[in-house]
Protein backbone atom coordinates (compact mmCIF):
# COMPACT_ATOMS: atom_id res chain seq x y z
CA UNK A 1 0.00 0.00 0.00
CA UNK A 2 1.61 3.32 -1.11
CA UNK A 3 -0.17 6.33 0.72
CA UNK A 4 0.28 9.85 -0.60
CA UNK A 5 0.75 12.19 2.36
CA UNK A 6 -0.39 16.16 1.71
CA UNK A 7 0.48 19.01 4.47
CA UNK A 8 -1.60 21.78 2.89
CA UNK A 9 -0.60 25.27 2.30
CA UNK A 10 -0.38 28.00 -0.51
CA UNK A 11 3.40 29.14 0.03
CA UNK A 12 4.42 25.96 0.62
CA UNK A 13 2.72 22.04 0.30
CA UNK A 14 4.44 19.44 2.50
CA UNK A 15 4.09 16.06 -0.23
CA UNK A 16 5.30 12.65 1.73
CA UNK A 17 4.91 9.16 -0.46
CA UNK A 18 5.54 6.06 2.41
CA UNK A 19 4.90 2.58 1.59
CA UNK A 20 4.00 -0.53 3.87
CA UNK A 21 5.86 -3.64 2.89
CA UNK A 22 4.67 -7.05 3.63
CA UNK A 23 6.42 -7.27 7.09
CA UNK A 24 4.12 -4.34 7.78
CA UNK A 25 7.62 -1.94 7.77
CA UNK A 26 7.22 1.34 6.13
CA UNK A 27 9.63 2.66 3.21
CA UNK A 28 9.87 6.30 2.22
CA UNK A 29 9.03 6.23 -1.53
CA UNK A 30 9.52 10.33 -1.77
CA UNK A 31 9.39 13.46 0.10
CA UNK A 32 9.45 17.14 -0.87
CA UNK A 33 7.50 20.15 -1.28
CA UNK A 34 5.73 22.34 -3.83
CA UNK A 35 7.02 25.91 -3.27
CA UNK A 36 4.73 28.90 -5.06
CA UNK A 37 5.70 32.33 -4.79
CA UNK A 38 3.87 34.78 -2.65
CA UNK A 39 3.99 37.23 -5.68
CA UNK A 40 1.60 35.67 -7.74
CA UNK A 41 -1.85 35.64 -8.01
CA UNK A 42 -3.88 33.24 -5.70
CA UNK A 43 -5.36 31.71 -8.68
CA UNK A 44 -2.15 31.15 -10.52
CA UNK A 45 -0.44 29.37 -7.30
CA UNK A 46 -3.04 26.93 -6.74
CA UNK A 47 -2.80 26.06 -10.26
CA UNK A 48 0.88 25.67 -9.77
CA UNK A 49 -0.13 23.54 -6.70
CA UNK A 50 -2.41 21.36 -8.78
CA UNK A 51 -0.43 21.16 -11.68
CA UNK A 52 3.04 19.74 -9.13
CA UNK A 53 0.16 17.12 -7.31
CA UNK A 54 -1.19 15.72 -11.03
CA UNK A 55 2.49 15.19 -11.80
CA UNK A 56 3.48 13.45 -8.66
CA UNK A 57 0.42 11.63 -8.35
CA UNK A 58 1.41 10.63 -12.26
CA UNK A 59 4.51 9.72 -11.35
CA UNK A 60 4.34 7.73 -8.27
CA UNK A 61 0.81 6.09 -8.71
CA UNK A 62 -0.04 6.03 -5.11
CA UNK A 63 -3.14 3.61 -3.95
CA UNK A 64 -4.64 6.54 -1.35
CA UNK A 65 -3.79 10.34 -0.19
CA UNK A 66 -4.20 11.41 3.00
CA UNK A 67 -4.37 15.30 4.24
CA UNK A 68 -4.48 17.37 7.61
CA UNK A 69 -7.43 19.06 8.75
CA UNK A 70 -7.60 22.60 8.42
CA UNK A 71 -6.65 23.91 12.02
CA UNK A 72 -6.23 27.62 13.05
CA UNK A 73 -6.82 29.92 16.05
CA UNK A 74 -5.97 33.22 15.48
CA UNK A 75 -5.64 33.80 11.18
CA UNK A 76 -8.88 33.65 9.35
CA UNK A 77 -7.17 35.12 6.50
CA UNK A 78 -4.63 32.32 6.47
CA UNK A 79 -6.98 29.76 7.13
CA UNK A 80 -8.97 30.81 3.78
CA UNK A 81 -6.06 30.50 1.87
CA UNK A 82 -4.78 27.16 3.42
CA UNK A 83 -8.57 25.96 2.83
CA UNK A 84 -8.65 27.14 -0.49
CA UNK A 85 -5.39 25.02 -1.42
CA UNK A 86 -6.65 22.11 0.35
CA UNK A 87 -9.30 22.47 -1.67
CA UNK A 88 -7.72 21.95 -4.69
CA UNK A 89 -5.23 19.30 -3.37
CA UNK A 90 -8.77 17.31 -2.54
CA UNK A 91 -9.74 17.65 -5.92
CA UNK A 92 -6.21 16.79 -7.91
CA UNK A 93 -6.24 13.58 -6.02
CA UNK A 94 -10.20 12.65 -6.29
CA UNK A 95 -9.34 13.37 -10.13
CA UNK A 96 -6.77 10.68 -9.60
CA UNK A 97 -9.32 8.26 -8.53
CA UNK A 98 -7.56 8.03 -4.87
CA UNK A 99 -9.57 7.58 -1.88
CA UNK A 100 -9.09 10.57 0.68
CA UNK A 101 -8.82 10.18 4.56
CA UNK A 102 -8.69 13.44 6.79
CA UNK A 103 -6.44 13.91 9.62
CA UNK A 104 -6.82 16.83 12.58
CA UNK A 105 -3.11 17.50 13.64
CA UNK A 106 -3.53 15.54 17.22
CA UNK A 107 -4.83 12.61 15.24
CA UNK A 108 -1.05 12.47 13.27
CA UNK A 109 0.57 13.61 16.62
CA UNK A 110 -1.06 10.89 18.50
CA UNK A 111 -0.42 7.92 15.97
CA UNK A 112 3.19 9.01 14.62
CA UNK A 113 4.39 9.47 18.40
CA UNK A 114 1.21 7.94 20.66
CA UNK A 115 1.21 11.65 22.22
CA UNK A 116 -1.45 13.89 20.96
CA UNK A 117 -0.32 17.01 22.53
CA UNK A 118 3.70 15.95 21.01
CA UNK A 119 5.84 19.42 19.86
CA UNK A 120 7.19 19.49 16.43
CA UNK A 121 10.62 18.05 17.63
CA UNK A 122 9.22 15.20 18.96
CA UNK A 123 7.30 14.20 15.58
CA UNK A 124 10.06 15.06 13.62
CA UNK A 125 12.04 12.37 15.44
CA UNK A 126 9.44 9.91 15.99
CA UNK A 127 8.69 10.20 11.83
CA UNK A 128 12.73 9.89 11.20
CA UNK A 129 12.58 6.34 13.42
CA UNK A 130 9.54 4.88 12.08
CA UNK A 131 10.95 5.42 8.91
CA UNK A 132 14.44 3.98 9.14
CA UNK A 133 16.08 7.58 7.99
CA UNK A 134 19.04 8.77 9.18
CA UNK A 135 18.37 12.55 9.44
CA UNK A 136 14.86 14.34 10.14
CA UNK A 137 12.71 15.01 6.82
CA UNK A 138 13.78 18.29 6.00
CA UNK A 139 11.78 20.67 5.32
CA UNK A 140 9.21 21.08 8.53
CA UNK A 141 6.49 20.66 5.77
CA UNK A 142 8.08 17.32 4.18
CA UNK A 143 8.60 15.62 7.46
CA UNK A 144 4.74 16.50 8.51
CA UNK A 145 3.47 14.94 5.20
CA UNK A 146 5.15 11.89 6.08
CA UNK A 147 3.90 11.75 9.45
CA UNK A 148 0.20 12.38 7.59
CA UNK A 149 1.04 8.77 5.68
CA UNK A 150 2.40 6.93 8.39
CA UNK A 151 -0.99 7.93 10.51
CA UNK A 152 -3.36 6.97 7.28
CA UNK A 153 -1.35 3.52 6.81
CA UNK A 154 -1.41 3.14 10.93
CA UNK A 155 -5.16 3.61 10.30
CA UNK A 156 -5.87 1.09 7.82
CA UNK A 157 -3.88 -1.63 9.48
CA UNK A 158 -6.06 -0.51 12.49
CA UNK A 159 -9.11 -0.75 10.51
CA UNK A 160 -8.30 -4.09 8.90
CA UNK A 161 -8.65 -5.75 12.12
CA UNK A 162 -12.17 -4.82 12.27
Amino acid sequence: MLTLGIDPGTAIVGIGLVRELKDGSLETVHYGVIRTKSSLPMWERLQIIHNDLQSIIQKYKPDRAAIEELFFSRNVTTAITVAQSRGVLMLTAAQANLEIAEYKPNEVKQSVSGYGGADKAQMQEMTRLLLGLDEIPRPDDAADALAIAITDLHSMRYNSLY
